[in-house]
């Protein structure tokens, strides 16, 4: 084997590669996952309270 031939066996290869980590990322199985974790950066916040102070200027 030369290494043009192993050069060619690589390059496909990788194209099996990249279409199977690109059917993997976009299958619709993987969509409720993927949503999970891209939500997951605002799960730990929590809401904005008011200022007690800032109420009671506001009633006045």
């Amino acid at each position: 084997m030369d290494y043009g031939t192993f050069r060619g066996i690589v390059t496909v290869g990788m194209l099996i590669l990249f279409i199977g980590i690109y059917a993997w990322a976009y299958s619709s199985r993987r969509k409720k996952g993927f949503d999970e974790a891209a939500n997951l950066v605002f799960a730990d916040e929590q809401p904005k309270q008011k200022d007690k102070n800032q109420e009671k200027s506001t009633h006045e």
